[in-house]
């Protein structure tokens, strides 16, 4: 364990100090801007340092039994060969979150990055052969869209490979749960959500909208825990939209990732582009009133304007389903006991917001939230230290934090006997 901990260690620092060409890297390959890309790589980063920490830290048990001639011992031993499956939005981080873990375990992995991301993949290759980590432990496995799911079927079946953590969609992760029940083997599933931003009456506005900027479009909204609907109670609703309104045309620009002003880049594909737009088309028709943006951008490509939309209803496409784009969608709600129920009628839970400056309130609906993270009166709720990780069909397992490596184990029990 103090091998592995000097390496990933050593990967850690090695990350640091190319963090300027790894952010490029990440603006190249998915369009989100410099600065982001380099808060990613620091992120990123910091969970090969945190398991580097943690690799010393695999305690076992003896537990005490009743018979007199025996002993009892716990061991925890590396579950085996592990296939991570990476998303695009962090192509970085969401590596080294699972492959931190994994080898800080003793694990060895094979990394599938996603077919429009491979390149931060293979860069964190050569700085892992770099770090002295040895040929094999860490592989990766670039495809073409084509090749994707044969390739996912494969590392989901082979019975050589005992674990598969994923970060994805809830569609594709189903599938993956399905191949590998054929084997038996363990799963991590970070999921999609859906996410609720609740901000009741006795909130600090101007809290909430800054929260709301920075959880809604950050990387154009193609986070896994970015918001996707915001509840507003009635007596301070107008005043929030006005505010997040003004807030968005002033803050957030839209152009190139390598451009030093730019907050907003471009979406990944046209795809996602006519999601976004399905969305608005959708709610529009349904009475949903336009605020600021609701276009692509002049920019042209994949380019759209951050969108804020007022008189939203539950029946609307965009608070039914992820939009995975920058379109922030208001509904107004009365009571606490009502926004907690919009907030919980969904299949899906990993992130949660909600803004009060009432105790008991915070108390209440931070525990009634069906999500598996929560953050109170802050946006931003992402860090190494803290398990990450949702519920309902938001996933299996948790990552990061002292819980994530647990993921990578195995428990085995010793009765010693004859004593």
């Amino acid at each position: 364990s103090q091998e592995r901990s000097a390496r990933l260690r050593r990967w850690y620092e090695l990350m640091m100090e190319n963090k300027e060409e790894l952010a490029r890297i990440i603006t190249a390959e998915n369009g989100k801007p410099l600065k982001e890309a380099q808060g990613e790589i620091v992120y990123s980063a910091s969970f090969l340092e945190w398991f580097a920490e943690e690799a010393r830290r695999i305690y076992g048990d003896i537990i005490p039994v009743s018979a007199k001639d025996r002993r009892a011992l716990v061991l925890k031993q590396p579950v085996g060969v592990a296939a991570v499956i990476t998303p695009w939005n962090f192509p970085s981080a969401m590596i080294t979150r699972k492959v931190g873990a994994a080898l800080a375990a003793g694990c060895t992995v094979v990394v599938k990055p996603a077919e429009d991301t491979p390149l931060s993949a293979l860069a964190l290759g050569e700085l892992a052969n770099q770090a002295g980590i040895p040929a094999g432990v860490y592989n990766v496995v670039p495809c073409s869209r084509q090749q994707t799911a044969a390739v996912g079927e494969v590392l989901c079946t082979d019975p050589l490979v005992s674990k598969i953590s994923f970060t994805g969609s809830t569609a594709t992760g189903k599938i993956l749960l399905k191949h590998a029940a054929g084997t038996v083997k363990r799963v991590s599933m970070e999921l999609g959500g859906h996410a609720p931003f609740i901000v009741f009456d006795s909130a600090n506005v101007d809290r909430a909208v800054a929260g709301a900027l920075a959880s809604k479009y950050r990387n154009s909204g193609q986070t896994c825990v970015c918001t996707n609907r915001f509840l507003v109670q009635k007596g301070i609703h107008d005043e929030f939209v006005e505010k997040f309104a003004k807030t968005i045309e002033k803050e957030l620009h839209v152009g190139n990732g390598f451009d030093a002003k730019t907050t907003q880049g471009p979406l990944i594909n046209e795809k996602a582009v006519e999601k976004v737009e399905k969305h608005i088309k959708d709610a529009v028709s349904q009475g949903a009133s336009v605020v600021t943006g609701g276009k692509r951008h002049s920019l042209g490509k994949n380019f759209f304007e951050p969108t804020l939309l007022s008189n939203v209803t539950t029946k609307m496409l965009c608070t039914q389903e992820e939009t995975f784009g920058p379109l922030a969608p208001v509904i107004k709600f009365e009571t606490e006991a009502e926004a907690v129920a919009i907030a919980n009628a969904t299949n899906v839970g990993l992130a949660g917001y909600f803004y009060s400056q009432d105790p008991a309130q915070i108390w209440r609906v931070a525990e009634q939230l069906e999500v598996g993270m929560v953050g109170v009166n802050e946006g931003l709720i992402s860090s190494v230290e803290c398990p990450f990780g949702g519920v309902k069909e938001s996933g299996l397992g948790r990552e990061g934090s002292k819980y994530g490596i647990d993921e990578y184990l195995e428990i085995k029990y010793v009765c010693f006997g004859g004593l």
